[in-house]
């Protein structure tokens, strides 16, 4: 399928790894070229390498945390007119929610859900302007299916989607479309990251936890991110102009539902 983006501009959050970075990749194969945030120059620069040798697209890095005002004015003063936003940034720690304190909610809030309503207000106008965007929201499984241990992002995460789906429906006849994506268990950092928390309290090691994870999918295995890569490819494509304010569910039939 030709998805039309060729010479299009994309900036895309939290992209030196993970899902982020899977995105990057995708989109740069179809001919976008990609500015990239991270807080981790050099893991960055890496990753703006290995895009840049795989497809010959422009690569810009912005290395700095996308969650504060100093991060996203540097993003946007590296690529403040893009065709495409992919909206990404890490998620909260797990936890009870006894131990929390307001300090820990403002963080997960501006992270997780403030962060992209701000870069979505400073680029919407342009695309309307242009006849075109698109907007992806990486997002969690958990908007759809709470995760007990993950409070501060269930909570975060469910109010950029509730913001977003009246967003989206206001700006949808100028051919900008906002969506989301929501990914269930994909092999990443962030995984391990919270297998091994899990694994710990349970008395179990990381891998051993993982395996038991992947067996309880309807798939049997994790995701991979070129998966995840390739759906946010078709939600920026041009021929997606029909989806709109949609949760699109990644998560290899986990959640067992009849309707989504």
């Amino acid at each position: 399928m030709d998805t039309g983006l060729a010479g299009k501009q994309a900036l895309v959050c939290a992209a030196s790894k993970g899902l982020g970075r899977a995105c990057a990749m995708a989109l740069a194969q179809e001919g976008v070229h990609v500015t990239i945030t991270a807080r981790g120059a050099e893991a960055l620069e890496a990753t703006a390498a290995e895009i840049r040798a795989a497809t010959g697209v422009t690569v810009t890095t912005v290395a700095g945390d996308i969650t504060t005002e100093a991060g996203r004015m540097a993003a946007l003063a590296a690529c403040p007119n893009p065709d495409i936003l992919i909206n990404n940034a890490g998620g909260p720690p797990p936890g009870d929610f006894r131990d929390w304190e307001r300090e820990d909610w403002i963080r997960a809030l501006d992270a997780n859900m403030l962060t992209p309503i701000f870069l979505m207000k400073a680029v919407v106008d342009g695309m309307i302007a242009r006849g075109f965007g698109r907007i992806v929201n990486i997002t969690s499984g958990s908007v759809k299916s709470p995760i007990p241990t993950l409070g501060m992002s269930n909570g975060a995460r469910a109010g950029l989607t509730g913001f977003t789906a009246g967003l989206a429906r206001q700006v949808a006849r100028h051919n900008v479309t906002i969506n989301s994506l929501l990914p269930g268990p994909f092999l990443t950092d962030r995984l391990r990251g919270n297998a091994k928390a899990a694994a710990e309290a349970a008395g179990k090691d990381v891998d051993t936890l993982l395996a038991e994870r992947a067996q309880s999918s309807p798939a049997g295995r994790v995701g991979d991110p070129v998966e995840f890569g390739a759906a946010c490819v078709f939600l920026c494509s041009t021929k997606s102009g029909f989806i709109v304010g949609q949760n699109l569910l990644l998560d290899g039939g986990l959640y067992n539902s009849t309707m989504a």
